[in-house]
């Protein structure tokens, strides 16, 4: 496998994302609730409000669960980081509209 100096800005971030999972779901690979809420409260505390009440966690746990086992496993992780930074895309695209042509306008957003 190439190592990390060799991978793309892109790659490099889809291994923060992988180590950042496993850190917290250590070698069962996947997150009980009380894990689920440290890895927010501690990794992602600048783009989601850390988690005091816990109405706000089993509602979240409860939407990413979606087999139901009680523990959310990679693919549903996936799911909220999808959410996540497509929820915040705009703070880091302060013009989604770019000239491209006089009168034509290119929409970032789709």
């Amino acid at each position: 496998m190439e190592t990390l100096d060799d991978m793309s800005e892109l790659e490099n971030g889809m291994v923060t994302i992988i180590r950042a999972f496993h850190k917290y779901s250590g070698h069962k690979c996947k997150l009980k609730k009380a894990e689920l809420k440290e890895l927010i409260n501690n990794e992602m505390n600048h783009f989601i409000q850390k988690i005091h009440e816990n109405e706000t966690l089993d509602q979240l746990f409860t939407d990413l669960d979606q087999n139901g086992d009680l523990e959310i496993d990679f693919p549903e992780f996936i799911t909220l980081i999808a959410m996540v930074t497509s929820a915040c895309h705009e703070l880091f695209v302060p013009f989604c509209y770019i000239d491209i042509a006089p009168g034509h306008r290119n929409n970032c957003l789709g």
